[in-house]
């Protein structure tokens, strides 16, 4: 049997929503999560983005959905693990 650790069983989980930042980032995190498949999306159809009107193919549409996942990614990080260090 594996003994459990304290840190293991008092941890606080995700604080997605602690304090300003996590907040912020949480926002900017969700943001380019749904932000991600609409650049894959109009890459796969050919045609133009609907608010900027650039014009993407399949290769500029995989990149920019690359590019926001990756953002969206760091952004979930950085708001479940980091600490501000402003609001406290």
């Amino acid at each position: 049997m594996v003994r459990v650790t304290t840190s293991e069983t008092t941890s606080d989980g995700l604080s997605l929503f602690d304090s300003p930042f996590n907040i912020a980032s949480t926002i900017v995190g969700v943001i380019a999560l749904v932000a991600a498949p609409v650049f894959l999306w109009t890459g796969y159809q050919d045609s133009t983005l609907p608010v900027v009107g650039t014009e993407l193919n399949i290769l500029n549409g995989s990149i920019g959905f690359m590019l926001l996942a990756l953002v969206a990614v760091t952004a979930f990080v950085m708001a479940a693990f980091m600490e501000s260090g402003f609001g406290r």
